[in-house]
């Protein structure tokens, strides 16, 4: 997910989508960093990330800080996206990248000179500097994207937000699937809560993008979790996975999503078992289970993984397209 905020211990170049037109492989703050023998993130693949990697090496052998280069994907670089492509290239300030990962789960914005000085600053999602080095920055919209704008000087600055995951799943169960999940969504956008009561079922090293929760009191997590929390239910015993259906489904109805790991025999269980406790029709019809995309049958950890995430993805698309984040149109605008 942070892919380009690993340290390395060599000098790197960081990489950013800064603006696009037309068809193109990735969106404006799709970043890829790139030190003189490695690379971590993609800004799209193919002719344009190689040209990318060539670019951020010589700026590396040259010792140059700062470039923004156009790339036409159609008539030089042979790619049948046909768009424009905007990079913006900057060497890596480690301080800089040292607060951003310290803030990995707030929205934060970058502003980056590409022009003169070599200024840059880190504001938080109210405008508030976290770090600023050199001169003032111009002011900007925070209700945009990724873009690159002209102060009142005419330089160029790189204003790219870099968004905290919008997403949070609760998992519980550190059973086999459960892990084969969370190795799947430690390469995504989300934050994840890993719940089971039996601590040593948990592996030693844990992605960044996931915290443990050892407990023998789930439920009381389940009930506390925020609106709009992705569920997935698949412990090592149905009566919990009773218990916590039971004290997801007694939650506001909101922005949750449900799955619960299980054959259709269990759903119609549940439910009986449910309805009996006085959980209303229209909240068992919020529970998903059976859980997966439809059409996928095998029964390997590995394959219910994919399946799983891959509904968590369509989950969360369809959220976004009911909730865009709203762009504003600078005053002045990086021009051809």
């Amino acid at each position: 997910m942070d892919d380009w905020l690993i340290p390395t211990d060599q000098a790197a170049v960081l990489i950013t989508v800064a603006r696009v037109d037309g068809s193109v492989p990735r969106e404006p703050g799709a970043r890829m960093l790139v030190d003189a023998h490695g690379q971590w993130g993609t800004v799209g693949g193919g002719h344009l990330e190689l040209r990318g990697i060539e670019t951020a090496r010589a700026m590396l052998d040259k010792g140059e800080a700062r470039r923004l280069e156009r790339f036409p994907l159609g008539p030089s670089l042979g790619q049948c996206c046909g768009g424009v492509v905007h990079l913006a290239f900057e060497l890596v300030d480690r301080d800089h990248c040292a607060q951003l990962a310290a803030r990995r789960h707030d929205d934060c914005w970058r502003l980056v000179a590409l022009d003169g000085e070599p200024d840059r600053a880190l504001v938080d999602a109210l405008g508030h500097n976290i770090l600023v080095q050199g001169g003032r920055y111009p002011g900007f919209e925070r209700s945009g994207g990724t873009r690159v704008l002209l102060d009142g000087d005419k330089r160029r600055w790189l204003v790219d937000h870099v968004q905290a995951p919008r997403a949070h799943v609760m998992l519980f169960g550190a059973g086999h699937v459960g892990a084969a999940i969370v190795r799947l969504l430690a390469d995504l956008p989300c934050r994840v809560t890993w719940v089971d009561e039996r601590e040593d079922m948990f592996p030693t090293v844990i992605p960044p993008n996931v915290v443990v929760e050892a407990t023998d009191m789930p439920e009381v997590l389940a009930r506390q979790a925020a609106p709009g929390t992705c569920f997935l239910v698949m412990t090592h015993n149905h009566a919990l996975d009773q218990r916590l259906t039971e004290a997801i489904l007694r939650r506001p109805a909101h922005r949750d999503w449900f799955g619960l790991i299980g054959s259709d025999t269990k759903r119609k269980q549940f439910e009986h078992r449910l309805r009996d406790r006085g959980v209303s029709r229209a909240r068992l019809d919020d529970m998903v289970c059976p859980i997966g995309v439809p059409g996928i049958k095998g029964k390997e950890p590995a394959v219910i993984a994919v399946s799983v995430v891959a509904q968590l993805l369509m989950v969360w698309e369809a959220a976004a397209r009911s909730a865009p984040l709203a762009t504003a149109t600078p005053a002045l605008l990086e021009q051809d």
